[in-house]
């Protein structure tokens, strides 16, 4: 069954905690939220004290007048279950809910999440709550989503206390079946780890040494799962009361602790909460990558922007404000990138808590804060995107995340270094391809790739035959792959593959590898490829490129004039192979080329302060161009287009050339054939 956000428009609000007010603000609130154009609110996110103040004894009074209010404003609500945290008399009645840290530390009540995911009292209380908000607002007309629970995973991913063990052995029992094959897959004839029985394991708390890596990847699979079974159990009695309403829990960007996939197979519509960092210069390009996860987890498919701040952010060690002009370039490029929605936490900020300098869409000052000035304008802009609903990404590039391998990769004390990251290299590689002006789809292994010219594969650790068997498919069919290195290292086990590695993936790749050779912290090696030198760091790699020509070879060091880049036809593809992270600027090169071989069109100037991306809808298509950079730049509108944002008093005609100021967005509906492009420093920067 297809559940969809029954809302008109572009969903536009943000988090209220009405709570924290006296009952005289509530009807200010409502107020300021129609002047401002809010349509959709979240509400009763940590609400479970007041909702339940007494066990059994449900006190929904206050919540009831607070979804009356918002309903006759024409504000519809985003409603959540308020099982994020446990009330204190909860805590002190079974104190075994709290969490345990691998060093056997239990962490106390007094912040949030303070409850073990594989608790089975946890899991009763929450479900109880869950069944009577249903029941009580799952039929009144302003409820249009569920949210279930809040960001899982934020402050307790892992749990290792006595609750979270029996539940790991179960875990493993259903995997395994039999204690032989566990002892087989986890290696246990390696240092005299041998068990007789399930009952005699335990999670990976902390030891006398290096912990057997395949009991800690297991155990991560199982936290995943777990926090998964607790979140499908709130979904399965949503989904009992309330049949025809959509689910969905707020994400947190790509966290490495919880399968995101799995997640968004659970729910209706994937959410996501982004905080990228004012003060970082490239947080907006990070940000893109996070989002092309929030779409390729269903598929393509629309998202909301659930979380956002409207300026400074609370809980980093320094907190930035963001600078006049970027909230409304963040919101637009969530946008761009599929978002149907765009939230703030909060609507209104905080008088006291750990939240109380969190910027909120209403400021400290009321109606005159900034925030709320410039909130404000763009939800007055975005009244007019009623057309941009539904719409999806277009992107001919895709990056593929497994979160198996990168759990793998993961693990401490095993490998030849712990320097490399899937998200490290992802990031390195999702830059070069940004700077291009080139739009990017994470994608899942078993995935349809067959619509995308590239597959990009930053790290694959681990590797299985059946993923293997799909890259060279995809390569056979036409598709360029690009592989980095340390890949097709280990199998579903984290043994390593007979003849190590690259794996499975050697018959595609041509290559063998012979020895890591990882670089120490600080220290940088050398690529000579088409005649000029590049840098590589973290790890490099003795290869011999047995069926692939050279695209690179190491220049110095032990490794000189060895292969570092190659490269083999497979079928009517190709699959590269880098066995070292390039640097920034080779890595641009090296993208350049395999793009622009594959048939992408890429920009002939690179930077990451434009950002040109289209979404397609069923009867036009839509421009995003957003300029991050000082300067104003002219855009190339072609005839006909109707300009939503940034250009609003242009007359539509011909084709035209138009100015985008500094810190600047434009918005442009036209037809599919048409396209927009960007004229800065004499170069034309085509939306690609």
């Amino acid at each position: 069954m297809t559940r969809t956000l029954n809302l008109d428009g572009i969903a536009f609000g943000g988090d209220y905690n009405p709570e924290q007010w006296p009952r005289e603000v509530w009807e200010e609130d409502i107020r300021l939220m129609r002047q401002a154009g809010v349509n959709f609110i979240t509400v009763s996110v940590f609400s479970w004290p007041l909702l339940e103040p007494e066990e059994g004894h449900f006190a929904f009074g206050w919540l009831d007048d607070v979804i009356e209010l918002l309903h006759g404003a024409g504000i519809a609500v985003d409603l959540a279950t308020a099982t994020a945290t446990p009330p204190a008399w909860l805590i002190r009645k079974y104190p075994e809910i709290l969490p345990v840290t691998a060093d056997g530390t239990n962490l106390e009540f007094g912040s949030r999440q303070a409850y073990c995911f594989s608790s089975p009292i946890f899991s009763q209380y929450a479900l109880r709550l869950t069944r009577a908000m249903a029941e009580r607002y799952g039929k009144h007309p302003a409820v249009r989503l569920w949210h279930v629970s809040n960001e899982y995973g934020d402050h307790v991913a892992r749990c290792w206390c006595d609750a979270s063990a029996v539940h790991f052995r179960s875990w493993l029992r259903a995997k395994y079946t039999t204690i032989e094959a566990l002892n087989e897959a986890w290696g246990t004839s390696c240092w005299g780890q041998h068990y007789l029985d399930f009952e005699a394991i335990e999670p990976p708390r902390e030891s006398t040494g290096p912990i057997n890596s395949t009991q800690r990847l297991d155990f991560e699979r199982f936290s995943s799962d777990a926090m998964l079974e607790l979140f499908t159990s709130e979904v399965d009695v949503l989904r009992e009361v309330t049949p025809d309403l959509p689910v969905t829990t707020n994400f947190m960007s790509i966290l490495h602790d919880l399968d995101y996939f799995a997640f968004a197979d659970a729910e209706d519509i994937v959410t996501d909460d982004a905080y990228p960092d004012p003060a970082d210069p490239g947080a907006h390009v990070d940000a893109s990558l996070n989002y092309a996860l929030m779409r390729g987890a269903k598929g393509g498919a629309p998202w909301l922007l659930l979380e956002q701040s409207a300026s400074a952010v609370s809980w980093r060690e320094v907190n930035v404000p963001k600078a006049p002009g970027v909230m409304r370039l963040d919101s637009y490029q969530a946008l761009a990138h599929g978002a149907d929605g765009v939230m703030y936490f909060q609507w209104r900020a905080a008088k006291f808590g750990p939240e109380k300098f969190h910027a909120a869409i209403l400021g400290h000052r009321g109606e005159a804060s900034r925030t709320f000035q410039e909130c404000s304008q763009l939800g007055a802009e975005l009244r007019q995107f009623g057309a941009l609903k539904g719409s999806r990404v277009v992107a001919d590039v895709a990056m593929l995340l497994d979160w198996d391998a990168k759990w793998a990769l993961a693990a401490p004390d095993s490998l030849p270094t712990n320097r490399l990251s899937w998200i490290g290299q992802a990031r390195a590689w999702h830059r070069a391809t940004f700077n291009l002006g080139v739009t990017v789809d994470l994608v899942r292994a078993g995935a349809d790739w067959s619509s995308y010219k590239v597959l990009l594969v930053p790290n694959l650790y681990l590797t299985t035959p059946e993923l293997a068997d799909q890259l060279e498919a995809y390569a056979a069919a036409g598709g360029t792959v690009v592989v980095g290195a340390f890949s097709g290292v280990v199998d579903r086990n984290d043994h390593v593959h007979p003849g190590g590695a690259p794996g499975p993936l050697r018959p595609l790749l041509g290559v063998e590898v012979d020895e890591v050779w990882p670089l120490p912290d600080g220290d940088t090696g050398h690529v000579l490829m088409d005649g000029v030198r590049h840098e590589v760091h973290t790890v490099s790699e003795w290869l011999d490129a047995v069926d692939a020509h050279t695209v690179a070879s190491y220049c110095g060091g032990e490794l000189d004039g060895r292969p570092a880049v190659t490269v083999r036809q497979h079928g009517a593809g190709s699959a590269w192979y880098l066995s070292s992270c390039l640097a920034d600027a080779g890595l641009l090169t090296l993208v350049r080329r395999i793009l622009g071989e594959s048939g992408v069109s890429v920009r002939s100037s690179a930077g990451p302060e434009l950002e040109v991306v289209v979404r397609r809808g069923t009867e036009a298509s839509f421009t995003f161009v957003l300029n991050r950079s000082a300067s104003a730049v002219d855009v190339s509108v072609p005839a006909g287009a109707a300009i939503l944002v940034g250009g609003a008093d242009a007359e539509p005609g011909a084709g035209r050339l138009l100015e985008l100021a500094a810190r600047g967005v434009m918005v442009v509906q036209h037809d599919h054939a048409d396209a927009v492009s960007v004229v800065a420093e004499g170069a034309q920067l085509q939306a690609v």
